[in-house]
């Protein structure tokens, strides 16, 4: 048996640019034959993993700038700038039988996710084989112009570190080609957030000015148009606790302490992006988390009817009813089956939702239940079958 923890958000976000297309308009999308603002996925879940790392204290990187990294920390053990180079280039030639691709200034053709501790891993190996890079340069430097380059530091070692994991990496996976072996399937998935009523971007037109012009001279020192849009966003991820628990090599303490940060986080973290100019800093409305057995479940399909606004003018409480109606219907056709636990927390108490589950102070006491519910079902279902 397979255990999902789904999160379900309901946001209110003021004027804000959270996520931007290539002309830097908010991103949007069709759905129910309206337009919605959208936040994309990957733009949402950088705040949740940094959030994540930050709590479990190790911290993992995506990045194509490994061998840059490993020269850097060379030349600060002493090395020449130009050994050190050559030693953090190795590390990406070294990788796989073919080697992970080398492009300009040192970068890795493809981005890396792995623990910052690697970089230092890596640089050891390099000092335990300085003097065959010394060596290598040196035959390099007088090989033909576009000669492959030597593997000189040995790829299983190389290899080792660039697989190594954090809970992070466990929990949203990693994909690299040229090292099938480093791959990992991740446990979450996180859903673009969308609005739940028909909105649009929103032009601004702004200036700034020039605090030392002249008394006589007039205008502004710079102007320009910029968009933003606002509205109550519908949010959803799920995290397979059962392969988060195998990722994580059966420990079952570190997946509590995992899928509690993901999901405080899930809960508490915003987009940065023009942060300064529109302080968007809101928390959500409401938040129902239920523990699912086989199957995730999302609840979009509640707003595939744009909400309307209700006589106050607002969108906030005809989405939280719209959520709780369909969620109620839902319910009724699933039977209310391989459902261990749902639950909620609402911005208004006095509200009472029907098909949302057990009602709970707050945010952490909603994941609290959550999470031991979830992690409580895993390990029933590993002790069943290891008899």
């Amino acid at each position: 048996m397979t255990l999902y923890l789904d999160l379900n958000v309901l946001q209110s976000v003021p004027a804000a640019n959270l996520n931007r297309d290539d002309l830097g308009s908010p991103k949007q999308v069709r759905y129910g034959d309206a337009l919605r603002i959208r936040v994309s996925s990957q733009s949402w879940k950088r705040p949740i993993r940094l959030g994540v790392e930050k709590d479990l204290g190790e911290k993992a990187a995506r990045t194509r700038l490994v061998p840059v990294k490993v020269q850097q920390a060379l030349e600060r053990a002493g090395w020449p700038t130009e050994l050190a180079a050559f030693a953090g280039s190795q590390v990406a030639v070294s990788a796989g039988k073919k080697g992970i691709g080398l492009e300009a200034a040192g970068h890795t053709s493809v981005l890396l996710f792995l623990p910052e501790a690697a970089i230092e891993e890596l640089a050891t190996v390099c000092a335990e084989h300085r003097e065959a890079l010394e060596a290598a340069m040196t035959k390099a430097a007088s090989a033909k112009k576009g000669a492959k380059a030597p593997q000189v530091l040995p790829p299983n070692s190389i290899e080792e570190i660039l697989k190594r994991r954090t809970a992070s990496i466990s929990l949203l996976g990693r994909m690299l080609a040229e090292l099938p072996d480093a791959n990992v399937d991740g446990a979450a998935q996180v859903a673009h957030a969308f609005t739940t009523h028909a909105s649009e971007p929103q032009r601004d037109y702004f200036t700034a000015v020039d605090d030392w012009l002249g008394e006589s001279e007039t205008g502004s020192g710079h102007l320009d148009t910029a968009e933003f849009a606002a509205g109550v966003f519908y949010r959803y991820g799920t995290v397979n606790v059962t392969d988060l628990l195998k990722n994580l090599e059966g420990d079952l303490k570190a997946a509590r302490t995992v899928l509690a940060s993901f999901a405080e986080h899930f809960l508490m973290s915003l987009p940065q992006a023009k942060k300064n100019s529109t302080a968007p800093h809101t928390l959500p409305d409401l938040a129902y988390l239920a523990v699912r057995e086989h199957r995730p479940l999302s609840l979009a399909a509640a707003f595939e009817t744009p909400v309307t606004a209700d006589r106050q003018g607002g969108f906030s409480k005809p989405s939280r009813q719209a959520l709780d109606t369909y969620t109620v219907n839902i319910n009724r056709l699933t039977g209310d089956r391989n459902r261990p636990f749902h639950g909620h927390t609402i911005i208004d108490p006095a509200e009472k939702p029907k098909g949302l589950g057990t009602a709970h102070e707050s945010y952490h006491q909603l994941v609290e239940a959550a999470v031991e519910t979830a992690i409580s079902a895993a390990d029933s279902t590993v002790a069943g079958a290891q008899q």
